[in-house]
């Protein structure tokens, strides 16, 4: 039984209506310690994190006990770290075991399925992705032991034509992330997010490395007349994988990056700054006709190994590494190797590599200040389709 306070009056409307106050007061109350919470941490958490924190709140309006849970896991279970600054937040993604996650898959990717498993497990993976089969050398799915096979299919030779008004064409099938000049040595990942492009190709070797003569963008030029372009093509888990050679060029090196495999989705990568500088990945560099030309396979989550057909050497996703290092093989000969002096010939659609699912390729290339890309971020893109002209 609920007493009455002795400066009211007992009569039981006035109770009511004392009791409804105190209600509403807790519920104002209550509502603005929620509406304060969730704008510290719309603050301080990542963009992509936001659509959940609103779910969160949303729940919290209400007054049911077990709408308060999610919010209550939030404050207490999530690392401090979490709610640090953006450098902080990334520290806290780079610590996922994102490299054994992937040995792990890659290793599931080698395991032979059973004949009668293959059909409804690769369909059910072409219907998620939409694959087109169709493409496919082999179309028959009982003819892939494991999803490996599956992930690195081969094309029909017809289906990838290469464009005859172009001087450079798509290395890959995928979606144009960005695309454009370089300047000021930073290169745009995505829109508004940028990484060094000195730290992406390391070190040059046989180029002015002094940092007082010019900018790194600069040292790569051959001629003061061109500039540098870049372009990166994302390739998603249902497209082809195997990447090409878009021109006509001479590979003199190859760099190893070993590093991060977090995912280069375009989401992730407009939060985390300098992604492609901390992932994984094998950079061939070389000259084409208009001067400096590289390549570069970035690898990913789940991306257990990036292969290069003509570098048996290569091993990428070991299992352990030393942070900030590189590895370089040279493919200029030196004393009495079988070498071409010149470095290694590549044509225009030559199958250079693949990966194991799907990842990124950025190509950066000296050409004339006249080059124009006849294609646009966000637009989708096959092998052998033209990039851009003279």
């Amino acid at each position: 039984m609920v007493s009455s306070s002795p400066c009211r009056p007992r009569h039981g409307k006035w109770r009511q209506h004392d009791l409804l106050r105190r209600v509403r007061r807790q519920r104002e109350g209550g509502g603005g310690r929620v509406r304060r919470a969730a704008a510290r941490l719309r603050l301080q958490l990542p963009h992509l994190a936001l659509h959940h924190l609103s779910m969160l709140r949303a729940g919290l309006c209400a007054s049911a006990p077990w709408r308060r849970w999610p919010i209550a896991f939030v404050w207490h279970f999530l690392p401090a770290s979490a709610l640090q600054p953006l450098a902080n937040r990334v520290a806290l993604y780079r610590s996922f075991p994102t490299r054994f996650l992937s040995r792990a898959w890659g290793r599931v990717n080698g395991v032979e399925l059973p004949t009668w498993l293959r059909k409804p497990v690769y369909s059910l993976y072409i219907w998620t992705f939409g694959v087109n089969m169709q493409e496919a050398a082999v179309e028959d799915l009982h003819h892939y032991r494991n999803l490996g096979e599956f992930f690195r299919r081969r094309l029909k030779p017809a289906v990838r034509p290469l464009c005859s008004s172009s001087c450079l064409v798509s290395p890959a099938d995928g979606r144009i992330l960005h695309l454009g000049r370089v300047k000021n040595s930073e290169v745009e990942q995505v829109k508004g997010v940028t990484y060094s492009l000195e730290n992406f190709l390391g070190p040059q070797h046989g180029r002015s490395n002094d940092p007082a003569s010019s900018s790194f963008r600069d040292r790569l030029l051959t001629s003061p007349d061109n500039e540098l372009f870049h372009v990166v093509v994302y390739l998603a888990p249902g497209d082809y994988h195997c990447f090409h050679s878009p021109t006509d060029w001479r590979v003199e090196l190859r760099r190893h990056f070993p590093g991060s495999l977090m995912s280069v989705n375009p989401g992730v990568a407009r939060w985390v700054k300098e992604l492609f500088c901390l992932n994984e990945r094998v950079a061939l560099t070389g000259q084409w006709r208009h001067g400096f030309f590289s390549l570069t396979a970035v690898g990913a989550t789940n991306v257990g190994s990036i292969r290069v057909y003509f570098d048996q050497e290569l091993q990428t996703n070991t299992p352990r590494y030393r942070k900030g290092s590189f590895h370089d093989h040279s493919y200029v000969a030196m004393g009495n190797q079988v070498l071409s002096r010149e470095g290694l010939s590549l044509r225009r659609g030559e199958a250079v590599g693949e990966f194991n699912l799907g990842s990124t390729i950025v190509l950066l290339f000296e050409a004339p200040k006249t080059f124009t890309f006849n294609v646009h971020p966000g637009q989708r893109i096959r092998v052998g389709e033209g990039l851009g002209a003279l």
